[in-house]
């Protein structure tokens, strides 16, 4: 692809660092141990969602990339994409779909646990599969155990103490649960915001490179998920919490990976940015359209006083 120029800040780094953490912390703050024994107990729902997720998902933007000769910056974007655990607002989206919140917030649990390991393998592993970004990932020479130990400070760390600190003062939960998501997202969306605006002849130069690729890859994602959970013959109210957890990806774990490994890949960083903000737009819409449409109560953990 033709030179990108993206102007980036290195103390931006540690701010998004940051902001990951605190999303995932306060998602985390609602969690219990109960979610992920109903995984136990009822395992199907959760785990066709996570194959979708953590095999097919990837698997399936690999080929992709590789049949369409996508350019190797743009495809290894893509990838890291596909490779991240459920976006933390997924869950909020579900209940908004009048889905199955309880299979929602399992699959984040898990996800976001997997994700220390699933995410740098399978980011790695499909780069290096692919035969357009193997190169670009052996000249970056990425360092594995590096990338391992950045996901598990920015996901495990806060969601073990999110988990610890909502046991111990539940009330306190209650009361800071939503401000946080809330702030969590502004805060985010006006990085991101910023990123654009400091790039904006860049980022319109370059629209037509990244904006269908990230249209069609949200696409895909969701469709994934729903096909998945409609092949499985789930109900309706968990084939939405499985579509919208796989179609809602963690693009801010994807931001701060490239920030750290990858500063210099702006192709990377146009996919990831532009995912930040496109699939709460998708996500949203259709949990819009979803909620228009009369759909069975399922039985699933409630949403707390204080949730929307």
């Amino acid at each position: 692809m033709d030179e990108v120029k993206i102007a980036f800040d290195p103390s931006s780094l540690v701010l998004i660092n940051l902001i990951v953490a605190l999303m995932m912390f306060g998602v985390s703050l609602e969690l219990r141990a109960e979610d992920f024994r109903r995984i136990v107990r009822s395992p199907r729902a959760p785990f066709i969602g996570l194959l979708a997720q953590f095999l097919l998902l990837p698997a399936l933007t690999c080929l992709a990339c590789w049949l369409l000769r996508i350019e190797p910056e743009l495809a290894l974007g893509m990838t890291l994409v596909a490779s991240c655990p459920g976006g933390s607002f997924s869950n909020i989206m579900t209940w908004m779909a009048r889905g199955n919140v309880a299979v929602s917030v399992s699959m984040t649990a898990v996800s976001s646990l997997a994700a220390s390991v699933l995410t740098p393998l399978n980011f790695a592993f499909y780069a290096w599969l692919n035969p357009y970004t193997q190169p670009l990932l052996t000249s970056i020479d990425i360092d594995p155990f590096g990338l391992l130990l950045l996901v598990v400070l920015v996901l495990g760390v806060p969601l073990v103490a999110g988990m610890a600190i909502g046991r111990r003062f539940p009330l306190l939960t209650l009361r800071v649960e939503k401000p946080l998501r809330l702030a969590s997202l502004v805060v985010m969306l006006g990085f991101v915001g910023l990123a654009f605006s400091r790039n904006l002849d860049q980022f319109l130069s370059h629209f037509h490179l990244f904006f269908w690729l990230v249209v069609g890859h949200n696409l895909l994602a969701l469709l994934i998920g729903y096909c998945s959970a409609r092949m499985a013959r789930l109900s309706e109210a968990d084939t939405r919490a499985v579509t919208l957890e796989t179609g809602i990806q963690n693009s801010a774990l994807g931001l701060v990976i490239i920030f750290t490994f990858f500063p210099h890949a702006s192709g990377m960083l146009l996919i990831a940015a532009f995912w930040g903000c496109w699939h709460l737009v998708s996500g949203l819409s259709l949990a819009w359209l979803w909620s228009r449409r009369t759909s069975a109560a399922a039985p699933g953990r409630p949403i707390q006083a204080g949730e929307p």
